[in-house]
């Protein structure tokens, strides 16, 4: 029983309908439990066109309001009392609280695992937030057979932060599969980019964390030295008015796209793909510049020193406009040094955070779940 708040673009969305697809039928009957996806929010699952079957919870969304999350919570409990899974997998915040409570309740005796694709820990996160999140997290620990971290950093992090105990841990990397790749030619003209500028893509939500605002200014660094850069931004969010605010003054060399389907179009069409966040987990975004042969700029932050090895398959800065300025117009004005990057990323990704891998590692964990719920619902039956 897989337990996410939504389905909104975004790394946690691409594993799930990663396993749902390809997990092995003949072993396991995994049935996905999900809210709705707000207005504001790409749908994963209708941009992709997945026909994934989705079992509704409503009030499971990624905001708290107390009177829904009630509702959501007794929901889930009947749901899992319903459907009396071996595993209870639960991904994002909100849905890993009550879903780990939900199985709790149920006295069906599931094993319960819950992902963290990134965590609240970050300096930049409210203080207040942080700490709830802390207090919040070390309680649920305990109601946990497995904590999975998408990388040695994620895992680090809330092991420090005194979130369970290291023999609770997994580290269970994303795994993507991007679609066809259309020559760079075709996705500049199906996006009215002229052949021979200089692009540069974004692609993510328009959150506080992912600072698209950041990007706008070395955008504006950028075509003080590059004129005739061309910026594509893919995604949307609560910061997208303020965005197209930042960017009127550049208004020509933007291309404000959207939630797209085809994402794969915006990185055949890019020469470089940037993220300014100032806090991640492991970004699939990333992983999948790479499997289309882009290389990187990133600040450096969360796990993305885990995907993008500096120098080789990217380059990693801090938060300094300047020098992620510095660090495109570089790749911008060297053609080939950007494409023996982009190669090289091509190799490493696709080795690394391929979907086949995803999917082994988490059939490989839930078979080694299977003793402990077989004792588990045992003990609640006697």
């Amino acid at each position: 029983m897989e337990i996410i708040a939504t389905m909104n673009v975004g790394g946690p969305a691409t594993q799930v309908s990663g396993l749902c697809e390809r997990l092995n039928p003949e072993e396991f009957d995994h049935r996905l439990y999900t809210g709705y996806v707000d207005g504001a929010e790409g749908d994963h699952l209708r941009l992709r066109g997945m026909p994934v079957p989705v079992h509704r919870i409503p009030g499971l969304g990624r905001f708290v309001r107390p009177i829904d999350d009630y509702r959501a919570l007794l929901r889930l409990i009947s749901a899992v009392r319903a459907f009396h899974p071996h595993i209870v997998h639960t991904r994002t915040t909100k849905a890993g609280a009550l879903g780990r409570v939900a199985a709790r309740l149920s006295g069906v005796g599931a094993a319960r695992v819950h992902v963290f694709h990134g965590h609240h820990l970050h300096p930049h996160s409210p203080r207040l937030k942080r700490s709830v999140y802390r207090r919040s997290e070390r309680l649920l620990a305990p109601l946990s057979d497995r904590l999975v971290a998408v990388g040695p950093q994620v895992r680090d992090d809330l092991l420090a932060a005194g979130i369970g105990h290291p023999e609770q841990y997994v580290v269970i990397p994303p795994g993507v599969q991007l679609g066809p790749v259309p020559d760079r030619l075709t996705a500049r003209a199906a996006l009215g980019l002229p052949a021979d500028a200089p692009v540069v893509a974004y692609v993510g939500r328009l959150a506080r964390s992912k600072r698209p605002d950041r990007f706008a200014e070395v955008a504006g660094a950028v075509l003080g030295r590059v004129p005739d850069c061309r910026f594509l931004v893919c995604g949307s969010g609560e910061l997208k008015e303020k965005v197209e605010r930042s960017v009127r003054p550049m208004w020509d060399s933007f291309r404000l796209l959207g939630w797209r389907r085809d994402v794969e179009l915006v990185y055949a069409a890019a020469d470089v793909v940037m993220l300014t966040s100032d806090q991640e987990g492991t970004p699939v975004a990333l992983v999948e510049a790479g499997m289309a042969g882009v290389p990187v700029v990133a600040t450096r932050v969360g796990g993305v020193p885990e995907i993008i090895r500096d120098g080789h398959t990217g380059l990693l800065s801090g938060p300094d406009v300047q020098e992620l300025a510095s660090h495109t117009v570089g790749l911008l004005s060297d053609p080939e040094r950007a494409r023996r990057m982009g190669e090289s990323a091509r190799a490493w990704t696709t080795r690394s955070f391929g979907v086949d891998r995803l999917v082994a590692d988490t059939e490989a964990l839930y078979r080694s779940l299977r003793s402990s719920s077989r004792t588990r619902a045992e003990g609640s039956s006697r």
